[in-house]
């Protein structure tokens, strides 16, 4: 129970989330206020606006989160709250649908803790050498961060299912965090949706 009120703590509810935001969109958000553990957009993906949690690694950054409170995001500002409740497990209904999606989801991890000093070659090169060829990749954060997250889409499943293995190990000065990526999917019925593919440059 003490466990669960201290990731309650380290947690913000954030609120008006347009349907077009992804959780890359969200965590780049919040990566100025600290090191992002854990986003999850929640909510009805046929309605305008959804809702969402951010878990962080301390409080202190989760109370830095509620002075974004306000921030447009899209086309609509985001209402950001101390949350009262962890970050709920996965809802089926915003799970990849059709084979494609479920494919690149399959495909992709999110990276966090990643030392600013690392560029996004050394990142690829980390994970191609240990796992295998990496399809795309996104870097974000800049050098006024402590760290920064990325996702990588490899070539194959098998790669990503290594990478998860890869949680603890040092990449420059610090030990990244490797987690399956939970929304691959892009929004539907609109002209202006960004997908995973738009997101993450294809590296040559």
């Amino acid at each position: 129970m003490a466990q669960r009120e201290e990731v309650i703590r380290r947690t913000v509810y954030v609120s008006d989330v347009d349907h077009q935001i992804t959780e890359e969109h969200l965590a780049a958000l919040f990566l100025g206020c600290g090191q992002v553990v854990d986003c999850r957009i929640c909510g009805d993906p046929n309605s305008v606006l959804r809702f969402a949690f951010v878990e962080f690694t301390d409080e202190e950054a989760a109370h830095a989160a509620l002075n974004l409170s306000g921030t447009m995001l899209g086309y609509y500002p985001v209402k950001v709250l101390p949350s009262r409740t962890a970050i709920a497990p996965v809802n089926p209904t915003f799970l990849p649908r059709t084979l494609d999606e479920r494919e690149m989801c399959s495909r992709t991890v999110y990276v966090t803790n990643i030392d600013k000093k690392v560029s996004q070659a050394d990142v690829k090169l980390f994970f191609e050498i240990i796992c295998g060829k990496v399809y795309r990749l996104r870097l974000l954060g800049d050098y006024h961060h402590s760290s920064r997250i990325a996702f990588v889409e490899f070539a194959m499943a098998e790669s990503a299912i290594a990478a998860l293995n890869c949680s603890g190990v040092v990449l420059g000065m610090l030990p990244i965090r490797v987690s399956p990526f939970k929304d691959a999917r892009s929004p539907k019925n609109s002209s202006s949706s960004i997908s995973l593919k738009q997101l993450l440059p294809v590296l040559m």
